[in-house]
């Protein structure tokens, strides 16, 4: 009988300790007007989950929103959105690179803002 009550104490302080060491993680939504069709989700969905310290991504490129889980130890919303702006796609307050939206299928392109106040003037 000691032993069996040993042996749950014992598994219910493991069960407690990984418990307790659970990562601290954060949710954000960013706008990217640049995510168009299905190959922008595909596109981004990979990318952004080789990611160190991303947890999870889902793209709705109907909505033009990127939704990111990620361990706060390892990485912020800052380093995120460089890194989607570094493929092509705006981030919120963060311009797509423009030699990377060069580089997007057709389909995924857009116009940077400067090409677009130089077409009105």
């Amino acid at each position: 009988m000691k032993e069996v009550l040993l042996a749950v104490v014992i598994l219910l302080s493991f069960t407690m300790s990984s418990q307790a060491q659970k990562k601290p993680s954060e949710k954000a939504t960013i706008n990217a007007p640049g995510v168009q069709d299905e190959a922008c989700k595909t596109r981004l969905e990979n990318q952004l989950s080789r990611q160190q310290g991303i947890t999870a991504v889902k793209v709705d490129y109907r909505r033009h929103k990127i939704t990111v889980t990620w361990l706060r130890d390892r990485t912020n919303i800052e380093n995120i959105k460089t890194v989607i702006a570094n493929m092509g796609y705006d981030a919120d307050d963060v311009t797509a690179e423009p030699s990377a939206l060069k580089r997007l299928p057709k389909s995924c392109q857009h116009p940077v803002k400067k090409e677009v106040e130089e077409e009105k003037s």
